[in-house]
Protein backbone atom coordinates (compact mmCIF):
# COMPACT_ATOMS: atom_id res chain seq x y z
CA UNK A 1 0.00 0.00 0.00
CA UNK A 2 1.27 3.87 -0.46
CA UNK A 3 0.45 5.05 2.25
CA UNK A 4 1.29 8.85 2.86
CA UNK A 5 0.21 12.14 4.69
CA UNK A 6 0.61 15.20 2.69
CA UNK A 7 0.11 18.83 3.46
CA UNK A 8 -2.86 20.50 1.36
CA UNK A 9 -2.32 24.81 1.56
CA UNK A 10 -3.89 26.57 -0.74
CA UNK A 11 -3.11 30.13 -2.04
CA UNK A 12 -4.08 32.56 0.28
CA UNK A 13 -4.88 30.32 2.62
CA UNK A 14 -4.60 30.38 6.22
CA UNK A 15 -4.71 26.68 7.32
CA UNK A 16 -3.03 23.32 5.72
CA UNK A 17 -5.15 20.63 4.91
CA UNK A 18 -3.95 16.79 5.47
CA UNK A 19 -4.79 14.37 2.67
CA UNK A 20 -4.39 10.63 3.72
CA UNK A 21 -3.78 8.43 0.64
CA UNK A 22 -4.51 4.47 1.12
CA UNK A 23 -3.28 3.69 -2.74
CA UNK A 24 -2.64 -0.03 -4.35
CA UNK A 25 0.99 -0.79 -4.98
CA UNK A 26 1.77 -1.35 -8.51
CA UNK A 27 1.39 -4.92 -9.07
CA UNK A 28 1.61 -7.13 -12.70
CA UNK A 29 -0.31 -9.78 -11.03
CA UNK A 30 -3.39 -8.35 -9.81
CA UNK A 31 -3.60 -4.96 -11.90
CA UNK A 32 -2.01 -5.95 -15.10
CA UNK A 33 -0.85 -2.26 -15.18
CA UNK A 34 -4.51 -0.66 -15.50
CA UNK A 35 -4.99 2.56 -13.70
CA UNK A 36 -7.57 2.05 -10.71
CA UNK A 37 -9.99 4.81 -9.67
CA UNK A 38 -9.70 7.16 -6.70
CA UNK A 39 -12.72 7.50 -4.11
CA UNK A 40 -11.41 10.68 -2.12
CA UNK A 41 -13.58 10.80 1.30
CA UNK A 42 -14.84 13.94 3.17
CA UNK A 43 -15.87 12.86 6.63
CA UNK A 44 -18.60 14.83 7.81
CA UNK A 45 -18.33 16.76 11.88
CA UNK A 46 -20.73 19.98 11.38
CA UNK A 47 -17.97 21.78 9.94
CA UNK A 48 -16.25 21.85 13.09
CA UNK A 49 -14.07 18.49 13.00
CA UNK A 50 -13.96 15.68 10.30
CA UNK A 51 -15.01 12.44 12.28
CA UNK A 52 -13.23 9.46 12.69
CA UNK A 53 -16.49 7.21 12.22
CA UNK A 54 -16.71 8.58 8.38
CA UNK A 55 -12.97 8.33 7.72
CA UNK A 56 -10.32 5.56 7.87
CA UNK A 57 -12.83 2.64 8.18
CA UNK A 58 -14.62 3.56 4.96
CA UNK A 59 -11.31 4.14 3.26
CA UNK A 60 -10.37 0.70 3.91
CA UNK A 61 -13.70 -0.81 2.57
CA UNK A 62 -13.51 0.64 -0.80
CA UNK A 63 -10.06 0.03 -0.77
CA UNK A 64 -10.73 -3.75 -0.15
CA UNK A 65 -13.09 -3.55 -3.12
CA UNK A 66 -10.21 -2.72 -5.42
CA UNK A 67 -10.06 1.23 -5.72
CA UNK A 68 -7.56 3.90 -4.37
CA UNK A 69 -9.02 5.96 -1.30
CA UNK A 70 -7.95 9.00 -0.08
CA UNK A 71 -9.07 11.21 2.98
CA UNK A 72 -9.38 15.12 3.37
CA UNK A 73 -9.17 16.04 6.69
CA UNK A 74 -9.92 19.75 5.65
CA UNK A 75 -9.48 22.50 8.06
CA UNK A 76 -12.60 23.39 9.62
CA UNK A 77 -13.44 24.46 13.21
CA UNK A 78 -13.53 28.46 14.80
CA UNK A 79 -12.65 30.75 13.01
CA UNK A 80 -11.87 28.41 9.71
CA UNK A 81 -14.73 29.68 6.97
CA UNK A 82 -15.82 29.43 3.35
CA UNK A 83 -14.27 28.78 1.03
CA UNK A 84 -10.92 27.33 2.73
CA UNK A 85 -12.41 23.37 2.79
CA UNK A 86 -13.47 23.93 -0.52
CA UNK A 87 -10.66 24.90 -1.62
CA UNK A 88 -8.44 22.25 -0.14
CA UNK A 89 -10.93 19.39 -1.85
CA UNK A 90 -10.26 21.13 -5.03
CA UNK A 91 -6.35 21.65 -4.97
CA UNK A 92 -6.71 17.46 -3.41
CA UNK A 93 -9.07 16.63 -6.64
CA UNK A 94 -6.15 18.72 -8.47
CA UNK A 95 -3.13 16.76 -6.97
CA UNK A 96 -4.44 13.27 -7.71
CA UNK A 97 -4.85 14.14 -11.16
CA UNK A 98 -1.42 15.72 -11.93
CA UNK A 99 0.37 12.60 -10.05
CA UNK A 100 -2.14 9.89 -11.72
CA UNK A 101 0.26 8.16 -13.64
CA UNK A 102 2.78 7.78 -10.43
CA UNK A 103 -0.13 6.62 -8.24
CA UNK A 104 -1.98 4.70 -10.81
CA UNK A 105 -4.80 6.46 -10.65
CA UNK A 106 -7.43 6.88 -14.03
CA UNK A 107 -7.51 10.43 -13.80
CA UNK A 108 -10.92 10.15 -15.78
CA UNK A 109 -12.50 8.85 -12.34
CA UNK A 110 -11.54 10.94 -9.47
CA UNK A 111 -15.43 10.41 -7.43
CA UNK A 112 -15.95 12.44 -4.11
CA UNK A 113 -17.59 10.64 -0.90
CA UNK A 114 -18.72 12.74 1.42
CA UNK A 115 -21.01 12.06 4.65
CA UNK A 116 -23.25 14.69 6.54
CA UNK A 117 -21.42 17.81 6.56
CA UNK A 118 -18.28 16.19 4.11
CA UNK A 119 -21.83 15.53 2.07
CA UNK A 120 -21.82 19.38 1.49
CA UNK A 121 -18.54 19.63 1.15
CA UNK A 122 -18.69 16.98 -1.48
CA UNK A 123 -21.41 18.31 -3.73
CA UNK A 124 -20.33 21.65 -2.83
CA UNK A 125 -17.34 20.67 -6.00
CA UNK A 126 -19.74 18.71 -7.73
CA UNK A 127 -22.37 21.60 -7.66
CA UNK A 128 -19.17 24.53 -8.15
CA UNK A 129 -16.34 23.26 -10.02
CA UNK A 130 -17.35 24.76 -13.30
CA UNK A 131 -19.98 27.37 -12.14
CA UNK A 132 -18.15 29.18 -9.29
CA UNK A 133 -14.85 30.69 -11.41
CA UNK A 134 -13.23 31.87 -8.12
CA UNK A 135 -12.05 28.68 -7.76
CA UNK A 136 -10.10 28.67 -10.61
CA UNK A 137 -8.68 31.40 -10.11
CA UNK A 138 -7.67 30.98 -6.06
CA UNK A 139 -6.04 27.99 -6.79
CA UNK A 140 -4.65 29.12 -10.35
CA UNK A 141 -5.77 26.47 -13.07
CA UNK A 142 -8.39 25.35 -15.28
CA UNK A 143 -11.83 24.22 -13.39
CA UNK A 144 -11.35 20.80 -15.61
CA UNK A 145 -8.21 19.76 -13.25
CA UNK A 146 -9.90 19.40 -10.10
CA UNK A 147 -13.44 18.82 -11.61
CA UNK A 148 -15.03 15.61 -9.73
CA UNK A 149 -16.08 12.33 -11.76
CA UNK A 150 -18.91 11.16 -9.54
CA UNK A 151 -20.25 11.92 -5.90
CA UNK A 152 -21.51 9.25 -3.32
CA UNK A 153 -23.04 11.23 -0.88
CA UNK A 154 -23.83 9.74 2.94
CA UNK A 155 -26.61 11.22 4.71
CA UNK A 156 -25.54 14.49 3.11
CA UNK A 157 -26.39 18.47 4.33
CA UNK A 158 -27.86 20.03 1.65
CA UNK A 159 -30.16 22.52 2.21
CA UNK A 160 -30.41 25.89 4.35
CA UNK A 161 -34.19 26.32 4.22
CA UNK A 162 -36.68 24.41 6.36
CA UNK A 163 -34.80 21.09 6.74
CA UNK A 164 -31.49 22.71 7.86
CA UNK A 165 -28.60 21.55 10.00
CA UNK A 166 -28.44 25.03 10.99
CA UNK A 167 -25.35 24.82 12.96
CA UNK A 168 -22.92 23.09 9.78
CA UNK A 169 -23.98 26.10 7.71
CA UNK A 170 -23.36 29.07 10.90
CA UNK A 171 -19.96 27.74 11.31
CA UNK A 172 -18.95 26.84 7.37
CA UNK A 173 -19.54 30.67 6.51
CA UNK A 174 -19.31 32.66 9.86
CA UNK A 175 -20.21 36.26 9.23
CA UNK A 176 -21.31 35.36 5.88
CA UNK A 177 -24.39 33.84 7.30
CA UNK A 178 -27.32 35.51 6.12
CA UNK A 179 -25.61 36.84 2.68
CA UNK A 180 -24.31 33.34 1.65
CA UNK A 181 -26.65 31.14 3.22
CA UNK A 182 -28.95 30.54 0.05
CA UNK A 183 -25.84 30.58 -2.47
CA UNK A 184 -25.04 27.24 -0.40
CA UNK A 185 -27.89 25.42 -0.37
CA UNK A 186 -27.03 22.72 -3.09
CA UNK A 187 -30.39 22.10 -3.79
CA UNK A 188 -30.80 25.75 -5.37
CA UNK A 189 -27.60 25.75 -7.17
CA UNK A 190 -27.52 22.08 -8.93
CA UNK A 191 -27.12 22.34 -13.03
CA UNK A 192 -26.49 19.92 -15.98
CA UNK A 193 -22.66 20.34 -14.83
CA UNK A 194 -23.11 17.89 -11.26
CA UNK A 195 -21.34 14.38 -12.62
CA UNK A 196 -23.23 11.14 -11.34
CA UNK A 197 -24.33 10.58 -7.84
CA UNK A 198 -25.19 8.15 -5.37
CA UNK A 199 -27.01 9.11 -1.98
CA UNK A 200 -28.04 7.60 0.59
CA UNK A 201 -30.38 8.80 4.01
CA UNK A 202 -32.57 7.25 6.63
CA UNK A 203 -35.74 8.68 8.03
CA UNK A 204 -34.81 8.63 11.16
CA UNK A 205 -32.24 10.79 10.70
CA UNK A 206 -33.04 13.43 13.36
CA UNK A 207 -30.13 15.71 13.00
CA UNK A 208 -29.98 15.70 9.46
CA UNK A 209 -33.33 15.67 7.99
CA UNK A 210 -34.08 13.21 4.78
CA UNK A 211 -35.51 16.10 3.38
CA UNK A 212 -32.16 17.40 2.42
CA UNK A 213 -31.28 14.23 0.18
CA UNK A 214 -34.72 14.83 -1.52
CA UNK A 215 -34.35 18.16 -2.13
CA UNK A 216 -30.97 17.21 -4.08
CA UNK A 217 -32.32 14.39 -5.58
CA UNK A 218 -35.49 16.44 -7.18
CA UNK A 219 -33.10 19.31 -8.21
CA UNK A 220 -30.55 16.76 -10.04
CA UNK A 221 -33.60 14.95 -11.69
CA UNK A 222 -34.76 18.12 -13.34
CA UNK A 223 -31.16 19.43 -14.40
CA UNK A 224 -31.09 15.69 -16.34
CA UNK A 225 -28.33 14.41 -14.06
CA UNK A 226 -28.36 10.94 -13.06
CA UNK A 227 -28.60 10.17 -10.03
CA UNK A 228 -28.90 7.04 -8.01
CA UNK A 229 -31.05 7.14 -4.30
CA UNK A 230 -31.54 4.93 -1.19
CA UNK A 231 -33.85 5.04 1.38
CA UNK A 232 -33.99 3.45 4.88
CA UNK A 233 -36.40 3.57 7.51
CA UNK A 234 -33.93 3.14 9.88
CA UNK A 235 -30.75 4.51 11.34
CA UNK A 236 -29.75 7.74 13.60
CA UNK A 237 -27.41 10.29 12.01
CA UNK A 238 -23.40 9.65 11.18
CA UNK A 239 -23.47 6.01 10.71
CA UNK A 240 -20.29 5.86 8.69
CA UNK A 241 -20.31 2.12 7.59
CA UNK A 242 -23.48 1.59 9.47
CA UNK A 243 -22.05 -1.59 11.19
CA UNK A 244 -20.28 -2.53 14.08
CA UNK A 245 -16.77 -1.07 12.73
CA UNK A 246 -17.79 2.64 12.82
CA UNK A 247 -20.70 1.98 15.99
CA UNK A 248 -19.41 3.60 19.73
CA UNK A 249 -20.93 0.06 20.47
CA UNK A 250 -18.36 -1.69 19.05
CA UNK A 251 -19.07 -5.38 18.69
CA UNK A 252 -22.37 -5.47 21.23
CA UNK A 253 -23.78 -3.36 18.26
CA UNK A 254 -26.02 -5.29 15.52
CA UNK A 255 -25.86 -3.91 11.62
CA UNK A 256 -28.14 -1.57 10.33
CA UNK A 257 -29.93 -2.46 6.99
CA UNK A 258 -28.23 0.67 5.36
CA UNK A 259 -24.89 -1.36 6.43
CA UNK A 260 -25.85 -2.50 2.60
CA UNK A 261 -25.07 0.99 1.01
CA UNK A 262 -21.02 0.40 0.47
CA UNK A 263 -22.02 -3.08 -1.50
CA UNK A 264 -25.16 -1.00 -3.56
CA UNK A 265 -22.24 1.44 -3.75
CA UNK A 266 -20.15 -0.58 -5.72
CA UNK A 267 -22.61 -1.81 -8.20
CA UNK A 268 -22.60 1.95 -9.04
CA UNK A 269 -18.76 2.08 -9.17
CA UNK A 270 -18.75 -0.71 -11.50
CA UNK A 271 -21.40 0.88 -13.61
CA UNK A 272 -19.44 4.22 -13.84
CA UNK A 273 -15.84 3.36 -13.38
CA UNK A 274 -15.22 -0.15 -13.95
CA UNK A 275 -11.65 -0.89 -13.51
CA UNK A 276 -11.77 -4.55 -14.21
CA UNK A 277 -13.63 -7.08 -15.95
CA UNK A 278 -14.07 -7.60 -19.81
CA UNK A 279 -11.93 -6.12 -22.04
Amino acid sequence: MIHEIIDVKTPGGKETGKLYTYFWSPSQELDYGKKRPVILLCPGGGYERTSDVEAEAVAIRFLSMGYHTAILRYSCGKGIHYPEALLQLAASVALLRSRSTEWGIDRDAVILQGSSAGGHLAASLGVFWKKNPEIAERLGMPAEDFKPNGLMLSYPVITSGEFAHKGSFMTLLGDQYEEMKDEMSLEKQADGDVPPVFLWHTLADKTVPVENSLLFVSALRKAGVSVEFHLFPEGKHGLGLADRQTSKGGSAAQPLDCAVWTELAKNWLMRYFPWYGEE
